[in-house]
């Protein structure tokens, strides 16, 4: 399968080799296209509180933002709605920009994980656990091996939020330049199955630019049934 060779070719030292070269700038972690960030945000936070309102909805207490970069999805969407928002972030020059860009509610930041999301280990406590524009960067096996080490880390109630590009072809398009892939939103329903979490809302990211990738976010709760085999 061609596909899977082409996820399993992602390069962690290249991709932050890349990433060491991007200004901690919105339009740095944007890649050029900072300005979706308001239309990005307001997406997210329709979506965030429709789940802080359903019923069985997780707690406010600690989320975290997983691939932070500068703290923009922290700033504008996390800190507003949680007591506490701790951040994973393994490219230094952002993960130290992070506190000056939050800037006066940095005081509700928790802890900041240098480390990628293939080594990292979260602690159970998270009511959310929000990925965006991140999870390209992992193998598929490291992305079912995070993905379960998310749900077992999430408290009662907890949700996971995957926000990410989706292919239109149906296909694992591969980025060499930054060594990363866009999978296909077929792909992503499988990989959920695999780690036993249950999509309970999904959304298609409305008024981005035509042209660029289509946006989904995927809200994931823990699957109480055994694994179909």
């Amino acid at each position: 399968m061609n596909d899977n060779n082409e996820v399993f070719s992602i390069n962690y030292k290249k991709s932050l080799q890349y990433w060491a070269d991007i200004p901690p700038t919105v339009d740095g972690v944007l890649g050029g296209f900072g300005f979706i960030s308001n239309a990005d945000i307001e997406g997210s936070e329709l979506f965030l509180k429709s789940l802080l309102s359903s019923e069985n909805a997780p707690s406010n207490n600690v989320a975290l933002d997983c691939g932070a970069g500068i703290g923009r999805i922290t700033k504008y969407l996390l800190i507003p709605h949680f007591e506490s928002v701790d951040v994973v972030e393994p490219d230094e020059k952002f993960i130290n920009s992070i506190k000056e860009y939050v800037g006066e509610v940095a005081s509700k930041l928790g802890t900041l994980y240098k480390v990628g999301l293939q080594e990292f280990v979260p602690v159970r406590k998270y009511d959310v656990i929000w990925n965006q524009w991140v999870l390209g960067y992992l193998t598929d096996e490291d992305l079912e091996a995070y993905l379960k080490r998310c749900r077992d880390s999430l408290s009662a109630n907890g949700i996971i939020v995957v926000k990410e590009n989706v292919t239109s072809s149906g296909k694992v398009e591969k980025d060499s330049t930054d060594s990363s892939v866009t999978r296909s939103f077929k792909q992503y329903i499988k990989i959920f199955k695999k780690c036993n979490l249950k999509r309970i809302k999904q959304c298609k990211q409305a008024n981005f630019p035509n042209g660029i990738y289509p946006v989904y976010m995927f809200a994931l709760v823990p699957n109480n049934k055994e694994i179909e085999k």
